[in-house]
């Protein structure tokens, strides 16, 4: 029984001795673990290459294949001396802005609402979370590029949205959004004068006078006389 008992607690400790945490010697491997092996570590020294650095330089001209992203004002927002674009560098088409609405209403709306004043479902079921107005004076007077890079790379608690989106995607909701920014701040001067006359107020019908369901409320003393 003894005998029994010491290789039980043999194999017990043996077989533990692989559930390690980080260690500045390798512990016994009854079977190879791929995780020990060597290989160059991210910041690490080697003495392979004559500066001492295991992590190399991209040589010169060479770019990633099938991802070659042009630092164009399309694809980053920024103009050459690193600001903002002021006007997107698309054209503004009816094919636009129904693309940048159906991206609008699937990436944004769920926190901004779909006319895009912060009132969406994710901040009604959690408090904690609240968007911003996309239609305050701010965000209004803001550069097209900054928008386009808000999109790309997000801000704050807002994540990013370039992967779902490509640049003529994000450019498509900086212009839809551009129109609900119109719509909230528009008035009467902004509608073409061939257009004005459905818009203007007429006062409508006056409400019916519907009769009351309780009926005239008798006078004092009209119930006794009416039951002698």
């Amino acid at each position: 029984m003894r005998t029994l008992t010491l290789t039980a607690l043999s194999l017990a400790a043996l077989a533990l001795s692989g559930c390690t945490g980080p260690q500045r010697t390798p512990p016994i491997q009854v079977w190879p673990d791929m995780r020990i092996q060597p290989k160059f570590e991210a910041q690490a020294t080697s003495g392979l290459f004559d500066d001492g650095r295991a992590s190399r330089r991209r040589p010169e001209g060479v770019v990633a294949r099938d991802h070659v992203v042009e630092e164009t004002p399309f694809n980053t927002g920024l103009q050459s001396d690193g600001q903002y674009v002021g006007k997107m560098p698309v054209e503004i088409t009816p094919a636009l802005l129904a693309e940048g609405q159906t991206r609008f209403n699937t990436y944004c709306a769920p926190c901004h609402d779909q006319t895009g004043l912060g009132k969406g479902m994710v901040p009604q079921r959690w408090n904690a979370w609240q968007p911003a107005n996309l239609t305050e004076s701010r965000l209004v007077e803001a550069a097209d590029g900054d928008l386009f890079n808000v999109i790309s790379y997000g801000r704050r608690t807002m994540p990013p949205y370039g992967w779902q989106n490509r640049p003529a995607e994000r450019w498509a909701i900086v212009a839809y959004l551009r129109v609900l920014q119109r719509a909230q701040h528009g008035n009467m001067s902004d509608v073409p004068q061939q257009s004005r006359t459905g818009l203007a107020y007429k006062p409508g019908p006056k409400p019916i006078e519907m009769p009351s369901l309780d009926g005239p409320v008798p006078a004092k003393g009209a119930e006794k006389g009416a039951a002698k």
